[in-house]
This record gives C-alpha cells, structure tokens and sequence, in this order.
C-alpha cells in the first residue's frame, strides 16, 4: 500500500516532547538543539492541522489531539524497537513464550535447554512455568507443555510421553515400608487431582486408605518434601530419575497407575509458525531419541 512519506523526524520530536513534556529534556535526549524540537513538532501540527501541545510557562501540556496521537506513536516505535532488537549477526531472531508444567520443566526439559540453543540459535526461547493449569491465550503462550489426557477444549495436542505416577520417599522412610498397607502408617503427600492415590490403590489390590497428609499443587514441592521425610508421594518416576540416582528419593513399590501424559498444545486458532513447528520438532526427536536409548 503507497504512504505518504512519514515524517519520522517529527514524530521522534513529539514523542520525546510528550514524554517528558519538556522541550529541553527531549532535545538532550534525541542529541539535538531546543529549536531543532520546536521546529519538527511544529512542522508537524502545520502537517496535521492540529495543535499538539500548549505551551505552558514551565514546561508542555498535551492538548486533547495529542493525547490521542501519544500512545499510537509510542506503540509504533516499541514495535519498531522489539523487532530491531530481534535480529542477531545479521538474522532475524524469533521469540518463542512456551508455557510448562513445573515437573516436566525441571525434571526433563531445563537439562536439555542448552541442546535446543545450539540447534536453533536464531529462537529466543521464553520458557514460564505452571502448575498444569494455563490459559494459552491469556498469557500469551505460543504453546505449552501440559500433563493430562490430551483433550482441552480449542487446543491441538501432541503427545510427547507418558508420565506413570509411583510413590516415592526418602531412604529412611521408605525402610519402614515392605508392602503397600503399611502406607497407612505414614503421611500420604497429595496434589490436587485427589482420586490418584484410590486409584493407586486400587492397582495394588490393597484398600483405601483414609488420607492425612498435605496437599500440594506442585510436584516438585511435593517431591522436596518426600526427601525431606515429610510423608510419601505420588509422582510421576521418570522426572525424579536425577532424584532416584542420587538417592535422595526412593520408589518402595514397583506399581505405577497411568494418569495422564505430557502433552505438547497450541490453540487450533493460532497457526503453527516457523519457531512452534521448530520447537515441537526437536522436542518430539529428544523424547524419541531418550525412549530408544540413544
């Protein structure tokens, strides 16, 4: 579409003006003389036919023109500067915000990170973590990374792992246990998706136990918790393996229920574009590639 040459100079000159509303200070900041200013703000009413500012005995005062001009002008030169700030050695650097459950961030992603960088130096990856629950386009989430059965409403689903959840405690705790019953003489740490442990149960053919214990809407929480020796938790194994190496939790039984996946989402209305399809493809190849062992 053909513009009118744009009068960035006076533009410039009007947003520093009415930032500071102050000749003086704007024309420190853009290096230039008072004059200079007052000249490009002027030209710049006589192009608009609009005063811009009254002109008070110390200092500016926005008329009711250029009130209404000041946030278009300021959002049209944020923009220009977050995307002049995109680009590195010559390359445009794409901004990826991915939203992530808190276990799979630390347990399986946070280590990989380094491997994703080298692969794609060109996406600036934002990575902000959650406790499972996530509005993707409230919080402005090009995707996340969820823990569930892959159906929430608007949002297309790739399944990246399952996720079996087993107790796990500390060492000395977990010398006190030699068969399922006996978690009845222990504190039970649970999350918010109560019915875990009945179903846990109910696979070991033992019955349920009436729960005492705190509730926790982190699994990592949950787990510093469980190696501290506060009670025995329900987690998901394969995020605490760096946990279970170390000893700093152990898994006294070796049944495990299927209560969901880690599931990787983006909103059917949002197109996939170069960095989500960069990103889901290098997450789906590290998964494969761990599963096979290599």
């Amino acid at each position: 579409m053909d513009r009118p040459q744009l009068p960035l100079n006076a533009l410039r000159a009007f947003e520093a003006a009415a930032r500071h509303l102050n000749i003086t200070r704007a024309a420190m900041e853009l290096c230039v003389g008072q004059a200079a200013v007052s000249h490009q703000i002027k030209a710049l009413e006589t192009r608009l036919g609009a005063q811009l500012f009254r002109r008070l005995p110390r200092g500016l005062a926005l008329t009711d023109e250029g009130a209404a001009l000041l946030p278009l002008v300021r959002d049209a030169f944020d923009r220009i500067g977050a995307t002049l700030d995109r680009f590195m050695d010559g390359r445009l650097r794409e901004v990826l915000t991915v939203g992530v459950v808190g276990t799979f961030a630390v347990g399986w992603l946070l280590p990989r990170l380094p491997d994703f960088a080298a692969a794609h130096p060109g996406i600036d990856l934002r990575v902000l973590t959650n406790n499972n629950r996530v509005d993707l386009a409230g919080e402005g989430l090009d995707c996340a990374i969820r823990f569930g059965d892959g159906s929430w409403h608007g949002a297309a689903a790739t399944e990246l792992m399952p996720a079996p959840l087993s107790p796990l405690c500390g060492p000395a705790l977990a010398a006190r246990l030699s068969r399922p019953a006996d978690l009845a003489h222990v504190p039970l740490l649970r999350s918010y998706r109560t019915e875990e442990w009945s179903r846990w149960f109910a696979a070991a053919g033992t019955p349920a136990l009436t729960f005492r214990g705190p509730v926790f809407d982190s699994s990592p929480l949950m787990a510093s918790a469980a190696a501290a020796g506060h009670g025995v938790a329900l987690l998901p194994v394969r995020m605490f393996s760096a946990d279970l190496v170390a000893e700093r939790l152990v898994q006294p039984f070796p049944i495990a229920i299927d209560a969901g996946r880690y599931w990787l989402t983006r909103l059917f209305s949002r197109p996939e574009t170069p960095a989500m399809a960069a990103f889901r493809r290098w997450i789906e190849t590290a998964v494969a590639t761990d599963e096979s062992g290599h």
